[in-house]
């Protein structure tokens, strides 16, 4: 009886064990999610498409393209810095932007960093491992036209149980050949504010 007894809870330990695991839902990919109030993959969204369109409808922007004598701008997308409170993963933005900007149809973008020396690792290698037929030709490159980086920073305002989290991101599009600045944008549109339980005594 007793080793019985000693079964059956083991097993009702086990049973317990197993019901107090993470309990997981699939969500449709555009459904908004706000779990702990910090920078999520809704902000990028709402951010990135915000700064793009202000930079494409930009008179500045248009000057710019108007003066290329009707040639598709060609943009590299640098680096955006956090300088936030939080971590952010800011090689999201960058690629968000990048798709951003290739689905407008307006301008077209070149790799950079870590992509680019990939690719001239490899052309490189095929001027000696691949035949004189197929080996990508040196120098071809499409040197870009434009520029485009930014930052994130956040103001945090907190008071007893509340905080309000506050993000600025900031774009801008500088001319590789001038170093002039064509175009400058800031988002504020990401404002929350975050109330945590009281403890109770």
């Amino acid at each position: 009886m007793k080793k019985f007894l000693g079964i059956a809870g083991v097993v009702v330990l086990l049973l317990a064990s197993c019901g107090s695991g993470p309990k997981v839902s699939r969500v449709d990919a555009g459904t908004q999610t706000d779990l702990s109030g910090y920078w999520n993959d809704t902000d990028v969204k709402i951010v990135c498409e915000a700064l793009i369109s202000d930079c494409l409808a930009s008179p500045r922007v248009a000057q710019a393209i108007a003066a290329m004598g009707g040639k598709t701008p060609v943009v590299l997308v640098g680096s955006f810095k956090n300088e936030s409170s939080e971590h952010i993963n800011t090689a999201i933005i960058s690629s968000t932007m990048e798709v951003t900007i290739f689905n407008s149809g307006k301008m077209d973008f070149v790799a950079g960093g870590r992509t680019r020396d990939e690719l001239r690792s490899e052309r490189q290698d095929q001027q000696f491992d691949a035949s004189e037929d197929t080996a990508a030709r040196l120098g071809y490159e499409v040197g870009a036209d434009f520029l485009l980086t930014g930052t994130v920073r956040t103001i945090v305002d907190r008071a007893g149980n509340q905080t309000v989290r506050t993000y600025f991101v900031n774009a801008e599009m500088s001319s590789i050949e001038t170093n002039q600045r064509i175009w400058m944008g800031n988002n504020n549109d990401i404002k929350k504010v975050i109330v945590q339980p009281k403890n109770r005594l």
